[in-house]
């Protein structure tokens, strides 16, 4: 069971690790998370911790942002020390993080590197919505160490980006991937939505064919979740549009299987394809390995050593703490070793990898060998004491999960 540990009435000046926590740090590979909670315009089906200009009030603004961030990295630094681990990874996400000035990003990564020892070969990367960025931005950004980038691209038909809310041109995003390439990115990534109303098979074809004339080695994939509270939600509960069916989401899944596939591209996580184990994001692959990770930025989660913990979200908020040289932290919680077990499967049995059976409880462990029966994992893996999904197992992972956990 989890163990909640609320903070004080006044936030203190630095998070306190526990010892529990600070054990194997050094020996743990560690990441950065920077998130950006900025965007022009809300997007339909977004619940993310993201805010326009008009939502954002007095007490924050994107000019300082930057600063504020590199606050929180400094707050970071102290509580982690003497013994700070390498930082492996840097990701900035968002909401749109090519909202801040390409050089404000750049002053947050060198921060990153006066702050933290640095591996010689970091991959830093950043999300980027196609018409925020440039060939001068990318060039700036590229410069300062940006290994990697993000694309949304969701789909190439403009009907589609329409019930999205997207506000990008069909084209724009692998016109943006050439760009990044040509400022030497080293990989380059697009990021699809499927199973959006009015979305056909045509349209799917289009979206994954125009991903294939880009300079991308990798692509994810995800299917369209309605989240209550979105404008999509409540045109969907207003009878404006049906819900995504489940059979054509299964039907959309195969078809980007299949398509990158042939194109060179292998899922290494269910919703991600890469060409080959280099243009994995392994930042992505630091939270699937349950490993550690310190998030900065409003509504932003962290987790080291079992202790988990989250900051408020409002950026007015956040930056009024950490101006007063309090935490940003709203509260903690300490896992236990049979929530971090859960975790662990819950986590790595979407990866090609998969996971050793003797993760799986005593049930667990019966309830996989009927899942081979059933042909959700791999029949070869599992003699050799592994859980691996088959292609049909990927399409079921999440109520596979809740089986062999409960």
């Amino acid at each position: 069971m989890n163990t909640v540990l609320p903070l004080l009435e006044a936030p203190p000046r630095t998070l306190q690790l526990p010892d529990r926590a600070r054990e194997g740090l050094a020996r743990t590979p560690f990441g950065l998370y920077v998130h950006v909670p900025f965007c022009a315009t809300r997007c339909g089906y977004c619940d993310f911790n993201t805010y326009t200009a008009d939502e954002l009030g007095p007490g924050a603004s994107r000019a300082e942002y930057a600063g504020t961030a590199v606050a929180e990295l400094r707050q970071a630094a102290e509580t982690l020390g003497p013994d700070l681990p390498t930082v492996s990874t840097v990701f900035v996400g968002g909401g749109t993080p090519t909202l801040l000035a390409a050089d404000d990003l750049a002053a947050v990564l060198a921060a990153v590197r006066e702050l933290f020892p640095v591996a010689d070969d970091v991959e830093v990367t950043t999300e980027a919505n196609p018409e925020t960025v440039t060939p001068a931005s990318l060039a700036t950004l590229r410069a300062a160490g940006f290994t990697r980038i993000s694309l949304g691209m969701q789909s190439a038909a403009e009907h589609v980006l329409a019930v999205l809310d997207r506000r990008h041109t069909p084209g724009r995003a692998v016109e943006a991937a050439r760009e990044a390439r040509a400022a030497g990115f080293e990989h380059v990534n697009l990021d699809l939505i499927y199973g959006t109303p009015g979305e056909t098979d045509a349209d799917w074809a289009a979206s994954l064919d125009a991903v294939l004339t880009a300079p991308v080695d990798h692509v994810s994939a995800y299917a369209l979740i309605v989240e209550d509270g979105t404008r999509l939600a409540r045109r969907i509960d207003r009878g404006e549009l049906p819900l995504p069916d489940d059979d054509v989401l299964a039907d959309r899944y195969e078809q980007a299987d299949a398509t990158l596939h042939a194109a060179g591209f292998d899922w290494y996580e269910v919703s991600n394809w890469a060409r080959g184990e280099a243009a994995r994001c392994r930042h992505n692959e630091l939270y699937w390995a349950n490993a550690n990770w310190w998030g900065v930025g409003p509504g932003a989660h962290s987790h080291v050593g079992g202790l988990r913990w989250w900051n408020v979200k409002h950026p007015a908020a956040y930056a009024g703490r950490l101006l007063r040289g309090e935490s940003p932290v709203q509260d903690t919680e300490l896992l236990d070793d049979d929530d971090r077990a859960l975790e662990t499967v819950m986590l790595g049995l979407r990866l090609r990898e998969g996971l050793p059976l003797t993760a799986l409880s005593e049930v667990g462990r019966a309830r996989a060998a009927d899942a081979v029966v059933r042909g959700l994992l791999e029949p070869g893996a599992h003699a050799a004491g592994r859980a691996v999904l088959t292609d049909r197992g990927r399409l079921l992972a999440d109520a596979l999960v809740r089986d062999l956990t409960d």
